[in-house]
């Protein structure tokens, strides 16, 4: 298990909401329900991508871009459009609004206003995040994040436009599997672009030292690592390793896997309720459960029963488990 595998464990597409819009100037959809990651792609056509306070981005035949929530953003055939912006998300508009089509999945066989000459066809994708362990991974990102055509994405979207262009039996597992193959050949594309600024802990995944101290922690993070322990596993000294793993991950290699099992123990308080605390420090690595509430209260400020309380009396956004959206695209719910 390395790093980027373990925090997007929990970004997954699951009969989430999943839009094949065919669009005719002018056009301008509100996309309204701030998801935490919503990925947009253009199989044909362009667009303008306008971000909430943010200024606008271009979005042409095959280009990708990523938005992270929670703030709305419109996608307009132009800037300034004179269209007026249709709801887009949960609740969104009917198809006899505006004139648009919006589909989850499956695709108008008769074809009809929206698919003549200059129009644009829109694949969306809106993510729920589930939990701490993802919330790391959107901490990392911006929030507008491009990917242009020509990447490995590509052969991703051929599979996509082919499987919204027909009705089948398990098309929407089909969908969700490759909007997640799309949605990790973006990210991995943005943190490798040239001079890019990825985040510490995926540039040190190359690192033949550092890369393996980490998969090591996150393989097993309640092992009883010491520096010594991670040292030997990776055949250089002690010092050697504390140097190398601070540099380029930005702390020491305990501190790091502190942080860790935190984030994991976050999230078992709020998907385990029953569960008691004493076993939640078990499976983090800590024998003793006074110990680990006072690591957890160092690390996140509360301590282990309080953080259940608050999260579990809170809205999804305050760390819950975000359930996947599972009205249709044009629905009138």
């Amino acid at each position: 298990m390395d790093a980027f595998s373990d925090l997007i464990r929990g970004v997954r597409a699951h009969g989430s909401l999943f839009g094949s819009s065919t669009l005719s100037p002018p056009w301008a959809l509100h996309f309204v329900d701030g998801a935490p990651l919503t990925l947009c792609t253009v199989l044909g056509g362009a667009g303008w991508i306008v971000p909430e306070h943010r200024p606008p981005e271009p979005l042409r035949a095959r280009e990708t871009i990523i938005v992270r929530g929670p703030a709305t953003f419109t996608f307009v055939d132009e800037v300034g459009t004179r269209a007026e912006p249709i709801a887009y998300g949960e609740h969104c508009a009917a198809p006899e609004q505006g004139g648009t089509r919006h589909r989850r999945g499956w695709t108008d066989r008769g074809g009809g206003a929206g698919a003549g000459h200059g129009a644009t066809t829109l694949i969306v994708g809106a993510y729920p995040v589930r939990g701490e362990i993802s919330r790391r991974l959107l901490d990392a990102l911006p929030v507008v994040l491009r990917a242009d055509a020509g990447g490995t994405s590509d052969a991703v979207l051929d599979h996509l436009a082919a499987e919204v262009a027909v009705d089948t039996p398990g098309q929407q597992v089909v969908l969700d599997r490759l909007l997640d193959w799309m949605l990790v050949c973006t990210l991995r594309e943005w943190f490798d672009r040239p001079g890019g600024e990825p985040p510490a802990w995926w540039a040190a995944q190359r690192d033949p030292v550092v890369g393996e101290a980490l998969r090591l922690l996150h393989a097993e993070p309640a092992a009883p690592w010491t520096v010594a322990a991670l040292a030997e596993h990776t055949g250089v000294s002690r010092s050697t390793l504390a140097k190398r793993f601070a540099d380029l991950v930005g702390e020491p290699p305990l501190t790091y896997i502190t942080r860790w099992r935190m984030t994991l123990a976050a999230d078992l308080l709020v998907e385990q309720e029953s569960t008691t605390v004493a076993d939640i420090a078990r499976a983090v690595g800590y024998s003793d459960p006074f110990g680990f509430s006072a690591a957890f209260k160092r690390v996140r400020g509360v301590n282990p029963s309080e953080f259940r309380r608050t999260v579990a009396g809170a809205s999804p956004a305050a760390g819950r488990p975000v359930p996947a959206r599972t009205t249709p695209v044009g629905s009138n719910a």
